[in-house]
């Protein structure tokens, strides 16, 4: 059993006179370099004597990044490689505070430093390419900018030549990338000399204690970026391939997506860092009041235990009568939503094929005005539901259409589904003909923004599943409110293998450090297909703080629910909205133990997973706002286990706190723990 003895502690800043000198024997001999705000983060831009370009990162003066190559290779022009010479440097700073419609925090700082550094090709009919970087004192985002210039007016792109070369020796959890089931692949825990091709996020631990997370911030109109390892430690950007032409086609002028490291002495920093979404647009939507955080129940589970079906039959989940049950449900435990997956025609042969759906039209025995309409007497909003398959081409000839019957029926939000294998999405070409392309594809990565955006028109927000990865646009689009892109719980039941215990720990600092997950947690029957959850019954109520979504499903059949309702009692109490939250501790692979705020409240919650190990924790209870607390504690049981039928053993207790006192938490094999500190 591991033992650890946290409280928050504002982490305390060392830092050291940073070297000004090119590191002896890189070749690259330095242009321009800029400092983020408190001096933590240091860049330098370099260029060998081939006028190859180049950056340099370090932190506290020691390098983490050695230089790493910038560029592009074009289809149809010379590379963006040599012969760059530096034109002009400018350094910039930025200091503003926003607010979040929704989220993890109300409010995020944004503070950094900006370097803009404008290079020229002379040899080639002087092309200009600039490079920014933001510097923050927890990480650097940098992108390439293009002008509008006569010699390169489009810019077709096979690939970026982009490294990150990681100088210390690293541990990395990453998840393979450009294979069959796109990002849904079990967290891998590798030394970082032994990966392959990964997605982002990709998080690695350095032997020295440093964590970085790589990712990309403000995809839009570009091919997302995987990382595959060259040689050692150093990773080169690779663009989800196209299958009509080159992975980016833009004309110019145009900027790409950000490149982004988060970089701390802490696992717990690597989430409370407000970089990516500092990197994206703010909010352009307006007044989005209309977009809420809720939780939803639904017709879903049913369908991976094989006891209703999507389609129409005897078995049918998406009836009316059953529905109404659920609505009913839901109005009696105060849950805003209802999701009914199946309703619409065209489900009898849809896996990977979405050629005879139909968004509009329901089966015989579902009528959407009616279920519609019992909900509003209830209270209650159903959640639409359009799964294309990976047919976007005939998903985006309806879309107009099947939005517009939603808003007719006060439906204001829909989970949206794309099943196919890698490189099954369908689009049309201009001429009317369907192709197949990547789900993060530059073709596909327009299908979403155009999905977000026409939803927008209709005040109806979105939850992607088999989606391209979350880059921060919720910042941008704060109706784009949720998203799966990792193994949610469905492979629990079905899964071969199911998700191991240490998997959530693992999404905490790898997908979720991306943006919120419909994890769809709540399993309390702890039974898949045939086969058990590897989790305790704590643990899935732990889930509801520890994995961040503004929705979230209690996705178990609603006679689970029925039968355990003091445990339920926690998933109807918990928010998901919050002002404040906090990591208090974490490590990859081990253990996540954070705590949330509720938003216009007193009230915090806490949640702990761990592996399959057994774990003690002590927690400093001074996040707690003054005055007295009562602490409503779901807790795993002495005995309990996620390898025996011991996993369904939780105690409930209560105990009266206030910011002076501490818990001891005890978290079983595959275990958790999750509180309500109400507010006396």
């Amino acid at each position: 059993m591991s033992t650890t003895t946290i409280g928050w502690v504002a982490p305390a800043v060392d830092i050291p006179t940073l070297d000004a000198e090119v590191t002896r024997d890189t070749g690259y001999a330095v242009v321009a370099e800029a400092t983020s705000p408190g001096g933590v983060i240091r860049v330098r831009i370099g260029l060998d004597k081939e006028g190859r370009a180049a950056y340099m990162v370090d932190r506290k003066g020691r390098p983490v990044i050695a230089p790493s190559r910038l560029g592009f290779i074009l289809t149809d022009h010379p590379k963006l490689d040599r012969h760059f010479a530096l034109e002009a440097a400018t350094t910039t700073t930025h200091d503003e505070t926003w607010e979040q419609p929704w989220g993890e925090w109300q409010f995020r700082r944004d503070h950094h430093t900006e370097l803009r550094v404008d290079l020229v090709q002379a040899k080639f009919e002087n092309r200009r390419m600039s490079v920014v970087f933001r510097l923050f004192d927890d990480g650097v985002g940098f992108r390439y900018v293009f002008p509008d210039q006569a010699q390169l007016p489009v810019l077709n792109i096979s690939d970026e030549l982009t490294e990150f070369a990681v100088v210390d020796s690293a541990t990395a959890f990453w998840n393979v990338a450009g294979e069959w089931s796109r990002e849904e692949y079990i967290v891998q825990q590798t030394p970082l000399a032994e990966v392959s091709q990964s997605q982002t996020p990709m998080t690695v631990k350095t032997d020295s204690g440093l964590y970085i997370a790589f990712h990309e911030a403000a995809l839009i109109d570009y091919a997302a970026a995987w990382l595959r390892r060259v040689d050692g430690q150093r990773l080169k950007v690779r663009l989800a391939p196209s299958s009509t032409g080159p992975s980016v086609t833009r004309p110019a002028p145009f900027a790409t997506p950000w490149r982004t490291m988060i970089i701390t002495d802490t696992a717990p920093d690597l989430y409370h860092s407000p970089l990516m979404l500092n990197l994206n647009e703010p909010n352009i939507l307006g007044d989005v009041s209309w977009v809420e955080p809720f939780k939803y129940v639904g017709i879903w589970w049913d369908m991976h235990l094989g006891l209703k079906t999507w389609e129409a039959g005897p078995n049918h989940g998406a009836t009316t009568e059953y529905t109404k049950r659920y609505i009913d449900f839901a109005a009696a435990h105060g849950f805003r939503g209802v999701l009914v997956e199946g309703w619409n025609l065209g489900w009898e042969d849809w896996f990977a094929t979405g050629h005879l759906f139909d968004f509009v039209e329901a089966y015989p025995d579902f009528d959407l005005a009616e279920v519609a309409a019992y909900a509003r007497e209830k209270g209650v909003r159903i959640v639409g539901h359009h799964e294309t398959a990976g047919n976007a081409a005939r998903y985006e000839a309806q879309m107009e259409a099947a939005f517009a019957l939603y808003l007719q029926h006060g439906v204001d939000s829909v989970k949206t589904g794309y099943v196919a294998d890698a490189g099954g999405a369908q689009l049309s070409a201009p001429d009317g003909t369907v192709y197949f392309t990547w789900n993060d594809s530059q073709d596909m990565v327009r299908h979403f923004q155009r999905v977000t955006e026409t939803a927008a028109k209709y005040r109806i927000a979105v939850n992607t599943h088999e989606p391209i990865k979350d880059t921060g646009l919720r910042r941008t689009w704060p109706n784009w409110v949720s998203r799966e892109g990792q193994r949610g719980m469905e492979y629990n039941c079905w899964g071969n293998p199911p998700n191991p215990p240490e998997h959530e720990v693992n999404l905490v600092f790898t997908r979720m450090l991306s943006g919120p997950m419909d994890f769809t947690p709540g399993i309390l029957s702890l039974q898949g297909n045939g086969q058990p959850i590897y989790s305790t019954k704590a643990k899935q109520l732990a889930l509801y703080v520890v994995l961040y979504s503004p929705i979230h499903m209690a996705a178990d059949l609603i006679e689970h629910y029925e039968r355990d309702m003091a445990a339920f009692q926690f998933i109807k109490d918990v928010p998901t909205d919050w002002s404040d939250t906090r990591m208090l501790s974490g490590e990859p692979g081990e253990h996540a133990l954070i705590v949330r705020k509720t938003r216009g409240g007193r009230d915090w919650y806490l949640g702990a997973v761990t592996n399959a190990e057994a774990r003690q924790v002590t927690v400093a209870l001074d996040f707690l706002d003054p005055g007295a607390y009562e602490a409503q504690i779901y807790r795993d049981g002495d005995d309990a286990d996620f390898r025996t039928e011991t996993r369904h053993s939780l105690v409930i207790e209560t105990r009266n706190v206030t910011a002076a006192d501490s818990l001891t938490l005890y978290l079983a094999p595959g275990g958790g723990q999750a509180i309500r500190f109400r507010a006396l």
